[in-house]
């Protein structure tokens, strides 16, 4: 830190304990710590850790302009490096603006340290200026939070932070200190020093499970892989084992829309992404399974549909690294606790050592059936030569940059959101950044500047709707500022598309509120921001845009006018089971009054 601190011995300990204030000490946890970006926003709170801030040289901050961008954009950067986010913002509304990213990063197990200022000890609970009980209003949406309010508990919580969130199943904390905190001076303690007595989760797999787990695999006749985030979270290493895996048992695999490149969607095993907008084959195989075995993935209701029919004939395997969620929705005959690259390995160590192999005619009819559900091609659309279609705009934008080495994906959420992820084919992990728990509209713009900041030399798009990327819209400023040059994909149908789906199917086409009657022009507003503005309304105008937008170095808002009327198929109704899919009526059926496809 600076030259005048002074280095005292603490006595009996084995570290030093530096003598500086509490800003200091916030700023030189993060350094020891590794953290290279802070997302963040000043106030009047946290100002003495701004000024810490300014004299230290090896962090980059990065201001946005709302706090909510702040977390989506520490989210995208979390996602994308595997590293934690890290967010600094003020008291009061600056703490409250932050609720929203916390929760989507608590339910998507993002590792967030969120830093809020406070008012002074003396004033908490005085409705003094600018203040709120950030720990009672954050305390539904973080693993854990704290409030500071002596100066020497300081480094140590702010260590435990890091710890706590990127540990276990990862997920957001929020450090809370007061300003005469960060004023007062104490006696800092590094990392090494720190010592949990009570936080020790479980990462080692009980290897009697294991050994279970992999003697119902060998003796399955219908099994399936159904994989989650968990995976991507674990690390490389575990999408590297999960594809061993498969190459020792030539087992099919489906995905959350959280657990998307995970495995290589150009793999043969690869059916595409289960659950409400997954592919027929996919939740087809997971209705019809004997042996499903769940990867890092916790059973969301998007995926399960109806639970008393979820894969009514299976056994079922689980592993998740956070035990709460064993047993929580669908009851398994075998629950393995641990770090998924950990079991993985496990698994494949036992497979191999004890000789085991699959039952080879039943997989073969098996993915003789699997094939079958494939001809229903439940991904086709009826393409257009007059107007775009969103899924077409898709195809397009994957196959002109497929080829490119890094790619990575935000999405806003909505039917965009959907197409995406069934049409952009991921081949690795942590190139797909979207909100899949909580399903926050205004994701995806700042999560691509969060992934923009850590990877500079990559190509960053976000898919986005016009009704999502209004809600963040002035992060393109950030991105200005930054020289980020992010590129917004907006599939434009002047609808709340998913809202107006929903409408049309359950709701006896009753657009209600659906419709946006006025919106922006695009282009003019890219121009204003000091971006690049496109626009194409044409399919025959689709290649040459998308080529223009690839090659500008700035960022970029891609106007793509869509078809409005388009639905997003297949789709599950709600409270529906895996093998009542919705289809295109283009597909032979029609949509009855439950919402239901008669095929």
């Amino acid at each position: 830190m600076d030259k005048d601190d002074t280095l005292t011995a603490t006595q009996g300990s084995q570290t030093m304990a530096q003598t500086m204030t509490g800003a200091q000490m916030v700023i030189r946890a993060l350094k020891d710590q590794g953290v290279t970006h802070i997302f963040g926003y000043p106030g009047g709170a946290v100002l003495p850790i701004y000024d810490a801030l300014f004299k230290v040289e090896g962090i980059e901050h990065v201001l946005v302009r709302h706090e909510q961008g702040a977390v989506h954009a520490a989210e995208g950067y979390a996602r994308s490096t595997g590293k934690p986010g890290v967010v600094l913002v003020t008291s009061g509304p600056g703490a409250t603006n932050a609720v929203t990213g916390l929760t989507d990063a608590l339910m998507d197990s993002i590792p967030l340290i969120v830093l809020t200022g406070q008012v002074p000890t003396h004033l908490i609970g005085t409705d003094a200026f600018q203040e709120c009980d950030t720990v009672g209003i954050t305390r539904p949406c973080t693993k854990h939070n704290w409030l500071v309010k002596d100066v020497n508990d300081l480094s140590r919580v702010l260590h435990e932070a890091f710890e706590i969130a990127t540990t276990g199943r990862p997920g957001p904390v929020v450090v809370d200190i007061p300003k005469d905190v960060q004023f007062q001076n104490g006696a800092y303690h590094g990392p090494q020093a720190i010592h949990h007595r009570t936080y020790k989760p479980k990462t080692d797999p009980d290897l009697s499970a294991i050994v279970k787990a992999v003697e119902m695999m060998a003796a399955a006749k219908k099994p399936i892989f159904y994989t989650g985030g968990g995976l991507i979270n674990s690390g490389p290493e575990a999408s590297k084992l999960l594809r061993e895996l498969v190459d020792l048992t030539g087992f099919p695999v489906t995905s959350t829309l959280m657990g998307l490149g995970a495995f290589p969607a150009a793999r043969p095993e690869w059916l595409g992404m289960l659950g409400m907008h997954g592919t027929w084959e996919a939740n087809h195989a997971m209705h019809d399974c004997d042996l499903l075995i769940c990867l890092g993935a916790r059973f969301d209701d998007r995926v399960t549909g109806k639970v008393s029919a979820f894969s009514p004939g299976s056994k079922k395997i689980h592993l998740d690294i956070d035990a709460s969620q064993i047993n929580k929705i669908v009851r398994v005959d075998v629950p393995i606790v641990a770090d998924a690259a950990k079991a993985l390995r496990e698994m494949i160590r036992f497979w191999k050592t004890q000789k085991h192999a699959v039952q080879a005619d039943a997989l073969k009819s098996w993915w003789k059936q699997i094939d079958q559900w494939r001809t229903k091609k439940s991904l086709d659309y009826r393409n257009s030569d007059s107007i775009i279609k969103p899924q077409y705009a898709i195809d397009r934008l994957y196959e002109l940059t497929r080829h490119r080495k890094d790619v990575f994906i935000t999405t806003e959420v909505g039917q965009h959101q959907m197409w995406a992820a069934q049409r952009f084919h991921f081949q690795e992990p942590n190139r797909w950044m979207t909100s899949g728990g909580l399903g926050t509209m205004g994701y995806g713009l700042p999560a691509a500047v969060g992934v923009q900041m850590a990877h500079p030399g990559a190509l960053v798009i976000d898919i986005a709707g016009e009704a999502s990327v209004q809600m963040t819209m002035q992060e393109m400023s950030t991105a200005v500022q930054y020289n980020l040059p992010i590129k917004i994909f907006i599939l434009n149908n002047e609808y709340m598309g998913m809202v107006r789906q929903w409408q049309e199917i359950l709701h006896g086409g009753r657009y209600s509120h659906s419709y946006s009657e006025a919106l922006p022009d695009f282009v003019k507003m890219a121009e204003a921001f000091g971006c690049v503005g496109l626009r194409a309304e044409k399919p025959s105008e689709l290649d040459g845009k998308i080529q223009e937008m690839l090659a500008v170095d700035k960022p970029v808002l891609f106007d793509v006018r869509v078809d409005p009327a388009e639905n997003c198929y297949p789709m599950i109704p709600s409270g529906a089971a895996h093998n009542e899919m919705l289809l295109s009526p283009d597909d032979g059926g029609q949509i009855s009054d439950a919402g239901k496809m008669l095929v």
